[in-house]
């Protein structure tokens, strides 16, 4: 049963406009430098996945692409990028050029069935306006066996200091109990939990 929060497709599409609409006027903010310890972060969230050369990596949320350098070093066949926000995306094309952006919601996306050997969703899980939709679709995307990493590198407290100022809801990073219930119904088992102090890792894997 979906356990995630349900919205009219009106209301999403209105928050959905609204992020793309508020991250379009914050490029700049992700651009380097990094605060202290982030890269470090980043690389160990990279690393979680197991990239394996020749998968294919789908990066949802990816802004300006803080992930995708970190990604081709593990030299995948394919790297594709989603996000909301257009000039996000426009912004990562000029730096990153070999990957292939896409402006969508992820639950909108249509790449085909079980394309995707790896998932991140990196600081843009509590974004993510229709959940239960968006899950059905990246199941859908991935192999069997393929895996899917939902992070942060500034951990999931710091959920509650942006709340104070986002215009759109966010969501809390789940706990572990609270993650094996939510993303069992849409095939995704937990192999990897870390849950520190500036870091949030969730390893899942696609079940066969």
């Amino acid at each position: 049963m979906n356990a995630y929060k349900r919205r009219t497709d009106e209301e999403i599409q209105r928050i959905n406009r609204l992020q793309g609409d508020f991250f379009s006027e914050l490029i700049h903010v992700f651009d380097p430098p990094l605060p202290e310890g982030v890269p470090e972060r980043l690389k160990k969230i990279v690393a979680s996945a197991r990239i394996a050369k020749g998968d294919v990596v789908l990066d949802v949320g990816t802004g300006t692409g803080i992930l995708i350098p970190l990604i081709q070093e593990y030299e995948p066949e394919a790297v594709y990028a989603c996000d909301l926000s257009e000039a996000m995306l426009a912004h990562l094309q000029e730096q990153y050029p070999y990957a292939k952006t896409i402006a969508a919601a992820v639950r909108d996306l249509t790449l085909p069935d079980q394309s995707m050997d790896v998932v991140f969703l990196n600081a843009c899980y509590p974004n993510i306006v229709d959940k239960h939709r968006g899950f059905v679709n990246i199941s859908r995307m991935m192999k069997q066996g393929g895996r899917m990493v939902i992070s942060h590198p500034m951990g999931k407290s710091f959920i509650g200091f942006l709340k104070n100022k986002s215009p759109f809801p966010l969501d809390d990073f789940p706990e572990k109990p609270e993650a094996k219930t939510l993303l069992e119904p849409y095939g995704f088992d937990i192999i990897e939990f870390v849950d520190e102090e500036k870091l949030y890792i969730m390893v899942t894997k696609k079940r066969g």
